[in-house]
């Protein structure tokens, strides 16, 4: 595996909770933070950061990520967890800052709202199922 391996949703807020040192970063779009909601990083001191994998609407990739990952206090030696909507771009993100010598990083299986459920909608697995602190941003 090329980053330290993948979280629940629990298992994360659990990492975030007893490690201070340890920063939660959503790599969603700004799209997505502003209309589903963002973590709620209150009870862990705001350690967390919004850092777009891709942007929206173009889909492509964010040319600033490791920059604006840098910005948001992650580095060498500081555990990063990262999230997405359903655990894919936080994949691909967790990667590229192992790469790049962050972390260790890892990623949050199911993501903020998971994949789509029974009924053709998101939101039946995830951050915000499990209970974490959320908030509509």
């Amino acid at each position: 595996m090329s980053y330290a391996g993948d979280l629940t949703p629990q298992q994360a807020w659990d990492l975030l909770t007893s490690d201070e040192s340890a920063v939660l970063v959503d790599v969603r779009t700004d799209a997505e933070w502003r209309y589903v909601g963002i973590p709620d990083s209150a009870a862990i001191d705001g350690r967390s950061a919004l850092v777009e994998w891709v942007s929206y609407p173009t889909g492509r990739p964010n040319p600033q990520f490791l920059k604006q990952l840098a910005d948001a206090g992650v580095a060498a030696g500081r555990p990063v967890v990262f999230l997405c909507r359903s655990g894919v771009r936080s994949v691909a993100a967790a990667q590229a800052a192992t790469a790049a010598g962050l972390g260790p990083a890892y990623n949050v299986l199911e993501g903020f709202e998971g994949d789509v459920g029974p009924d053709g909608h998101r939101g039946h697995s995830g951050w915000r199922a499990a209970g974490l602190p959320w908030r509509q941003a």
